[in-house]
């Protein structure tokens, strides 16, 4: 069973305060701030945050919040969807470096040439990518609302949709709409062992197989059910099953157990020995650097103003159609 959520931090850094949560209520007050967390962070900042959702969920908390200072316990492109839609807040990403694979995996040079080869298409991105591909985008949707979404969309429109393939693979098979799929993944996702993930099922023969979207179709043949990160978690609190393997990133399990602490958690396993099954981005958000970004105010996220007006359009076309 995952861990439970660690005690509060005693530390032993003369530059950070001894009681960091705190410290951490005592600025959130000072600055009229909100801290947005993502179901993939660490017990700990999971549990000093505001908000804890997806990234459907965390972009509703973004567009409606009336904080001044947003302090996004996620990664990058999160962070930026916040400044898109709250250009007078300042927007702290505690970590600058804690990016996303999925993001990288489409740089904005080739897509654009992608897109140009593709002529009369509309393009459907899904949330996890930079400003600069929302900015080419019509529609932003998330694993939550993506099938809801390209289902809306008329039948004779030809569709792009980036970056996540597996994701897009999903949605044409629960819609059967036939879509020009740009070839990223999530080096998480992409990386459970469905060897292991079987060999799990043989050992805990009573534990159902969850999975994200973004997992390869290997994985998800397994799956008792498949949902967006929230969907997973309303799934467990419902399900008669009394165990479940867990295919999608562990910081999950953590909220599993609050809603349903008498059932089992087992988290897939990586291909291999290390802990690929853990977002080494997510993970690079601490505690400590939390309550530094709040007390510093920075690192700060900014964009381009053109950028943030183009890439606020189809997120908002998104937040009208869920």
């Amino acid at each position: 069973m995952f861990t439970n959520a660690l005690l509060p931090r005693r530390n032993q850094n003369a530059a950070l305060p001894q009681d960091l949560f705190e410290a951490l209520a005592s600025l959130k007050k000072e600055l009229n701030a909100v801290i947005l967390a993502h179901y993939y962070q660490e017990p700990d900042i999971q549990d000093i945050a505001d908000y804890i959702g997806d990234s459907l969920e965390l972009s509703r908390q973004a567009a409606s919040t009336s904080a001044d200072v947003i302090v996004f316990a996620g990664v990058h492109f999160m962070a930026e969807t916040a400044k898109i839609l709250n250009p007078d807040k300042l927007v702290l990403l505690p970590d600058l470096q804690a990016g996303c694979s999925l993001a990288d995996s489409c740089p904005p040079d080739a897509f654009a040439a992608f897109k140009a080869a593709h002529p009369g298409h509309i393009v459907v991105s899904y949330i996890n990518c930079s400003a600069a591909i929302k900015a080419m985008s019509d529609i932003i949707c998330t694993s939550s609302n993506a099938v809801k979404i390209v289902s809306q969309i008329p039948a004779n429109q030809p569709i792009i949709f980036a970056p996540d393939k597996n994701l897009g693979r999903y949605v044409m098979e629960q819609t059967g709409r036939d879509l020009i799929l740009w070839q990223g993944s999530c080096m998480v996702h992409e990386n459970f062992s469905e060897k292991k993930i079987v060999q799990l099922k043989i050992e805990n023969p009573d534990a159902e197989v969850i999975a994200h979207p973004e997992c390869e179709p290997s994985v998800l043949r397994h799956a008792c059910y498949i949902g967006s990160t929230s969907a997973l978690l309303k799934y467990v609190q419902f399900s008669n099953a009394k165990a479940f393997i867990v295919a999608t990133e562990p910081g999950i399990i953590h909220q599993m157990q609050k809603l349903a602490p008498h059932k089992r958690f087992i988290p897939a396993p990586p291909t291999n020995s290390c802990a690929c099954n853990e977002c080494p981005h997510m993970r690079l958000n601490t505690l400590e650097k939390v309550y530094l970004a709040m007390k510093n105010r920075t690192p700060e996220i900014t964009l381009p103003e053109e950028i943030r007006l183009a890439a606020l359009k189809p997120i908002q076309r998104m937040l009208e159609m869920s």
